[in-house]
């Protein structure tokens, strides 16, 4: 290439284009669609690497607007202690009230803290408590995180942001995307309101099927929602465990039959 610069046909070649400083750089393929599908690519691949070595762990849901003060946070907090107490470990937003309560108890018991924060205009950041935190930019792939590893769900009182986690969990259970794991809703006085409205309008009308309801129980105590966590979990490594068996068998099986 004559001088360096340009190919023989006259035009700049490629790797002279990719390797050219501002301002001559041109910048608004940062902009472009097949961008974002990199960096969405890049924020899955994050989240893998970061969360794939955790073990069994229930994600914890929750409003960030609760106070220290409301009885609300220290029953997350409380509650998050006993599970990360029985080798659980705890995933949250990662952002302030219920979220900062379940961090809390989470490192209070030496277990593992895990905070899954979001990118907003108003957003506090992670909180102090969090051992392992991952920042998303979108909604969507940071939602898979807190689905694919976890084991059991439990929703605080909360708004949009909940309300949207919640329905999200049920819906992945509800259809088959992810196993039948617990869905708890904590605080009866909060969430019966809207279980009366789906009981009431949405399944009388036929929008949904009345026995899917029943995939959302409903707590007002720790220590129950926390047996029935860790009897769901034991449950799943027992299946496991069979499923393991039926495998090795099946292996056994096949070399006998090639040898």
């Amino acid at each position: 290439m004559s001088n360096g610069a340009r190919s023989r046909n006259g035009r700049s070649s490629e790797d002279r284009k990719l390797l050219m400083r501002r301002p001559y750089a041109d910048t608004a393929f940062l902009e472009t669609d097949a961008w974002r599908a990199l960096r969405i690519m890049g924020e899955f691949i994050d989240g893998f690497d970061a969360l794939a070595r955790l073990g069994p762990a229930v994600s914890i849901f929750g409003s960030a607007r609760t106070a220290p003060t409301d009885p609300m946070y220290e029953q997350a907090r409380l509650l998050a202690f006993k599970l990360a107490e029985s080798g659980l470990t705890i995933i949250t937003g990662g952002g302030p009230g219920i979220m900062e309560a379940a961090n809390r108890g989470a490192r209070d018991a030496k277990g593992v803290s895990v905070g899954l924060g979001i990118e907003l205009p108003h957003e506090q950041g992670i909180n102090p408590h969090v051992d392992v935190a991952v920042d998303f930019r979108y909604f969507f792939v940071r939602k898979t995180m807190f689905v694919k590893y976890a084991q059991s769900f439990v929703i605080f009182p909360g708004g949009f942001g909940t309300l949207d986690e919640l329905f999200e969990s049920v819906t992945l259970v509800q259809t088959g995307k992810i196993e039948h794991f617990p869905t708890i809703l904590f605080g009866s006085s909060y969430w019966n309101g809207l279980l009366d409205w789906l009981r009431a309008t949405v399944a009388t009308e036929g929008k949904v099927d009345p026995r899917d309801i029943e995939l959302l129980r409903v707590s007002d105590d720790v220590d129950e929602v926390v047996e029935i966590i860790l009897a769901a979990w034991h449950a799943d490594q027992r299946d496991q465990a069979g499923r393991d068996r039926d495998e090795r068998e099946h292996e056994a099986r096949r070399r006998g039959r090639s040898g």
